[in-house]
């Protein structure tokens, strides 16, 4: 199989990159040369925001069987990259988000549900459920209902991540004391590892597959507190998490899913969007979801072999609690560890 991604040098587009090189696949990538791609690539450099940014591209000679296109901001970038390759490639894999839905989708929410309004396939950036609708619909434009595939992504964690939220629960640990555990232990989550969606999206090509899903794994696939104490277990040290009631923490003012990344309260709109998809057209297709320790295990490992920082999106806002916040809502709150509050 020949295939192009647009990126593949960070996170997403870079998973897609070595999944597709384990099997043996032919890969080209098209990137603006910031980050060094995966060894064994073919890579044509541009800048999809540049008045000239596709000629490398357009004077490129190759055909491909599928395009891997992770781009999340303007989606007239979209429109012109695809339009470029429609002639040329065989299949246009766009990976969307579940942003995509107008807000806030209920619980169980299929591919279905009601989609935002005021997104254009030609638009200049405008918001980023509106800019990934955008790119959803130049996919389309170009390559038709048949031919493309919108990978409606939800939470994605896992070597790599440059949004900030698993490395910033590790780095958390790591330096030990009592944790803020956000309630209630065995409150559900759902995400996908990284690794899991780009084998997905590699099996998604070879299916001929098309049309939208939803790509993050079953509801409960794990916990609150699964994750956390996986996080524990694999960083080791003093750490004790303390686990706090929900109510508690949202009085103290702290910000579900940005400050207490990954967390949402149950029970709310935010939790119903974020981890409470229908995904099963995913699974019928071929998903299949790691379990969380590994995707924690080698998350660290990753992290220390860069030297503990994560390299961080610029276009992504900040993620974490401060310190001293914390400290507050911990003596305030009297987060008892090991219960399931």
């Amino acid at each position: 199989m020949r295939l192009l991604v647009l990126g593949g040098t960070e996170f997403a587009g870079r998973a897609v990159v070595e999944a597709a090189l384990g099997r043996g696949w032919e890969v080209t990538v098209f990137h603006r040369g910031r980050h060094e791609p995966p060894a064994g690539v073919r890579s044509l450099h541009g800048d999809r925001t540049a008045p000239d940014g596709l000629t490398a591209l357009a004077e490129h000679t190759g055909e491909w069987d599928a395009v891997v296109d992770t781009w999340s901001a303007a989606p007239r970038a979209v429109r012109d990259t695809a339009r470029l390759l429609r002639d040329r490639a065989g299949r246009y894999v766009y990976v969307s988000s579940c942003s995509v839905y107008t807000w806030a989708p209920p619980a169980g929410y299929t591919e279905d549900a009601p989609l935002v309004e005021g997104a254009a396939a030609d638009a200049e950036h405008t918001d980023y459920p509106r800019d990934k609708l955008g790119g959803e619909l130049a996919a389309v434009e170009a390559f038709g209902t048949e031919r493309s595939v919108l990978v409606r992504a939800g939470l994605l964690l896992g070597p790599h991540e440059n949004v900030g939220r698993l490395p910033w629960w590790l780095g958390r640990i790591a330096r030990g004391g009592p944790v803020l555990a956000p309630g209630p232990r065995d409150l559900p989550l759902e995400y996908v590892d990284v690794r899991d969606l780009a084998q997905w999206i590699l099996g998604a090509v070879e299916q001929e597959l098309s049309g939208p899903y939803n790509l993050m794994s079953p509801q409960g696939h794990t916990t609150m507190g699964e994750l956390l104490d996986a996080c524990v277990a694999t960083v080791g040290g003093t750490a004790e998490l303390r686990w706090t009631e929900p109510q508690v923490i949202l009085d103290a003012g702290v910000e579900p899913w940005t400050q207490l990344p990954v967390w949402v309260p149950p029970g709310s709109d935010m939790h119903d969007a974020l981890h409470s998809a229908d995904v099963s057209r995913a699974v019928a297709t071929g998903l299949r979801c790691r379990p969380v320790t590994e995707t924690v295990v080698d998350t660290w490992r990753w992290l220390q072999d860069i030297g503990g920082t994560a390299p961080l999106r610029p276009d992504r806002t900040a993620k974490g609690l401060d310190p001293e916040v914390e400290a507050k809502v911990l003596a305030g709150a009297g987060g008892v560890p090991g219960t399931t509050s």
